[in-house]
């Protein structure tokens, strides 16, 4: 018996140490699992930051074509002035003027001697009152020829032999019946602006896919409800780029029916420095109009791409 005692093995006391350390690190890493892996990939992330190069490139395509676009039109036109003999202004001499002229815009010396700034402001209330005009009439009524056969098939043959005429060819109607320039002018931009925004809403209407309308038909909606949450939310990109051509096309308009009734505009400030022989005023003014414009546009397309989504492929 005591060789049976002495002889059997002796009790591994080390060996609950050990699995009581093994637990201890298995139940940290079980209770913070992210820890190491966040180090490890946070430090993986600044190393990759830190090696990522700057895009010159796209720098470079970004900047340079426009400065180099810009540098060609005052190089041509360096060029016409020198070939003029000094009846053609050159940029130099147009851009000192420039600097005058835009030191005190809003002055008024009178009806027909007044700022820069307060021309282009008439032509903006203008093109504003009559392009508001054309899209309380142009949008529903491209909504209802869109919506409905009969009234598409009514108004087809108007639109498309009215939407050619030109523009001013509807200035003598206008003289002839509201009886005044300002009135007049305003006319011709509501009927110029008026075409995109039916074309363009109708068209819209008629690309809403049919299964929204089958939806509404087992709905039983009512014909608002179907305009309000299926047409005007599917529609409104196109309308969008139909008011967008609007403006554009009426910003085109003012300028020339300005030159045509007189009055306070940029276009007709346009033609009485013509009549006075200042052509650097004439190019300074051209200018403008295209950063009017260009600024006008470049704020609709911001509005539609906020209202425009792509397809999301599956």
């Amino acid at each position: 018996m005591v060789a049976a005692v002495f002889h059997s093995p002796l009790p591994d006391t080390s060996a609950p140490l050990k699995r009581a350390a093994l637990s201890s690190i298995a139940t940290k890493s079980i209770a913070d699992p992210a820890r190491s892996t966040g180090e490890i990939a946070s430090k993986d992330t600044k190393k990759s930051v830190a090696k990522l190069p700057f895009d010159w490139r796209s720098l470079w395509l970004k900047v340079v074509p426009p400065i180099l676009g810009m540098a060609l039109l005052v190089g041509i036109w360096q060029i016409i002035a020198m070939g003029s003999k000094g009846t053609f202004p050159t940029p130099w001499d147009t851009g000192v003027q420039a600097v005058e002229i835009f030191s005190k815009p809003f002055y008024s010396n009178g009806p027909n001697d007044q700022g820069i700034g307060w021309n282009i402001w008439s032509s903006l209330k203008r093109v504003g009152v009559g392009f508001g005009l054309a899209a309380l009439v142009g949008i529903p009524l491209g909504f209802m020829i869109g919506r409905f056969t009969f009234l598409n098939r009514m108004f087809g043959p108007l639109i498309s032999l009215l939407r050619p005429v030109s523009p001013l060819a509807w200035l003598p109607i206008g003289l002839l019946v509201f009886k005044g320039a300002h009135p007049a002018a305003i006319w011709t931009i509501f009927i110029c602006s008026i075409w995109p925004m039916i074309i363009n809403t109708a068209v819209g209407v008629q690309r809403v896919p049919q299964d929204y309308m089958n939806v509404a038909r087992v709905l039983n909606l009512s014909e608002w409800k179907i305009i309000t949450k299926i047409l005007f939310p599917a529609v409104l990109p196109y309308m969008l780029t139909g008011v967008r051509l609007a403006v554009g096309t009426a910003w085109l308009v003012i300028v020339a029916a300005e030159m045509l009734t007189g009055g306070v505009g940029i276009g007709f400030w346009v033609w009485d420095e013509w009549n006075n022989l200042n052509v650097k005023n004439i190019i300074i003014a051209i200018f403008v109009i295209g950063i009017v414009g260009l600024i006008l546009e470049a704020a609709l397309i911001k509005l539609a791409g906020a209202f425009t989504y792509e397809e999301v492929k599956a």
